[in-house]
């Protein structure tokens, strides 16, 4: 297995490089020369296996640089023992119009966790294949979630350091205290004055930064990355879709070949990306319903054709997917044009002008496989509640949004096929949020922790103890900068 840059199709590397690397050299995202395929005959196998064994064989297919031996060394060392909460990893849980796939379970309580636990993994063995013996430094722009996760499995990691860059004012008050008093001797965070997009953008930017580079390897280093422009971060989330038509399968609910859809919350669209690549495989998904909150250019991408960031950013009660530059559709253009030169062109577009727009043929073929729907925080809150009292599950504000647009589709497509709703967060990391949906008013005059106390009350529902126990923990990181001073920062850790 082979892959190309989305930018530049002369590029041609084995996994271990572009996971080491993460960015190509132009800026392209790494993706393989070709998808493999799982028969009906092979999802039938791993439906007897558990998470472990499904993640070994499906990553095995794009990571045929890795030994049997490496690979399941790296997979066990991320769900083995009692990382997650939940023995399954992650578990397919019923509701009554939909199934819900909970990728809540893991240490920092977020669905990066499927991803961030395996990365260092990944890399580690990954950078004695290319790396020649220079120190790894690790760059991540989050919206929250990332950070957090990112930090948790790359600290004290030996041969690395990794700094996370978040906005500011752009994240959960819990999220905000992981980040800040997250242990390690190579660990560092810095909040960037602006959105998420800023930080993003600013990351990009370091990685092509020719003097940066000429210092970092002066210093014996090099950058990768721990988003999910990293392909070490996507391929292990195309696992987590197998698994969850498995499940369905294991226990009836389908049969082996019907077809299922995925309600996706998705800001950078490497979530619900990770979908189509199971469903290039071989896995029988009809629709994956991308769901937006308020800043909702994928659903107008998705709907016109059209991507165009000039549009007002809006902070919502969904900080995670609080998103005006969606870096994964970048793979997606260059999957249905199987063109590096003009996915150049569109995000050559994006940064002059901050629109491209894909021909008729495309949004057809795009509008095929792909439904797009949005809801502001007021529709959130409400779903959180209706939800609750409904059925007594308590949604985050980011799996509300999913499950607000897949219904609010069947209503407009009148399609009734099985669906997959992707949970994506433990709703105590927005305990404010959640407080005041199912319970207005009782958020009043209360800490991030009293609110979790009161939510806790109200709804039964357990404070994980890896949030529970922030409290008290003391601050290690409070710079704040601005974005013109990113590099300096990343310089200062070198």
């Amino acid at each position: 297995m082979f892959y190309t840059s989305t930018r530049d199709g002369a590029v041609r590397v084995r996994s271990a490089e572009a996971i080491t690397r993460g960015i190509s050299a132009e800026g392209g995202l790494f993706v393989p020369e070709s998808i493999p395929q799982l028969t009906l005959a092979d999802i039938e196998r791993l439906s007897a296996l558990d998470y472990i064994g499904r993640a070994k064989e499906i990553l095995a297919l794009y990571l045929d640089d890795f030994s049997e031996a490496e690979l399941a060394h790296c997979v066990q060392a991320a769900y083995g023992g009692e990382k997650f909460s939940d023995p399954a990893v992650a578990s397919v849980m019923p509701l009554a119009d939909c199934h819900v796939l909970e990728l809540w379970k893991g240490p920092t309580c977020a669905f990066k966790d499927m991803a961030l636990q395996l990365l260092p993994q990944l890399l580690t063995v990954a950078a004695e294949k290319t790396a020649q013996g220079k120190e790894i430094l690790i760059l991540v722009a989050t919206s929250g979630d990332t950070g957090k996760a990112a930090l948790e499995g790359f600290h004290d990691v030996p041969g690395t350091k990794i700094l996370v860059f978040y906005p500011d004012e752009g994240v959960s008050p819990m999220q905000k205290l992981q980040m800040v008093t997250q242990a390690g001797e190579n660990v560092s965070v810095c909040a960037v004055r602006g959105n998420f997009d800023d930080t993003q953008t600013g990351v990009k930017a370091i990685f092509t930064d020719a003097a940066i580079g000429e210092a970092l390897a002066q210093s014996g280093a090099m950058f990768s990355s721990a988003n999910s422009i990293n392909w070490g971060r996507l391929a292990p989330q195309i696992v987590y879709y197998v698994s969850a038509y498995c499940d369905l399968l294991q226990r009836g609910a389908i049969a082996l070949g019907d077809k299922i859809n995925f309600a996706v919350p998705t800001g950078n669209f490497g979530n619900i990306l990770a979908g189509e690549y199971a469903r290039r495989m071989g896995l029988p998904i009809a629709r994956l319903i991308c769901a937006s909150n308020a800043n909702n250019i994928l659903t107008d991408f998705i709907k016109t054709g059209r991507y165009d960031r000039s549009r007002p950013f809006y902070t919502t009660v969904s900080p995670s997917m609080d998103i005006l530059i969606s870096s994964n559709l970048e793979r997606l253009l260059h999957m249905m044009s199987g063109s590096s030169e003009q996915v150049a062109q569109w995000m050559a577009q994006l940064q002059s002008v901050g629109a491209y727009e894909v021909p008729a043929d495309m949004l057809s073929a795009l509008q095929d496989g792909f439904a797009g729907g949005c809801c502001n925080d007021a529709q959130t809150a409400q779903t959180i509640a209706e939800e609750f009292a409904a059925s007594g599950y308590l949604l985050d504000t980011h799996t509300a949004v999913g499950l607000r647009v897949l219904r609010e589709y069947r209503a407009a497509t009148k399609d009734e096929t099985p669906t997959v709703l992707v949970s994506t967060a433990n709703p105590y990391k927005f305990s404010a949020s959640v407080l005041d949906a199912v319970a207005p008013g009782h958020s009043d005059g209360a800490d991030e922790f009293e609110m979790a106390a009161r939510l806790c009350q109200i709804t039964g529902a357990p404070c994980p103890a890896q949030l529970a126990d922030l409290k008290g923990q003391a601050v290690r990181f409070d710079k704040v900068c601005e974005k013109a001073e990113m590099a300096q920062a990343v310089l200062a850790l070198l």
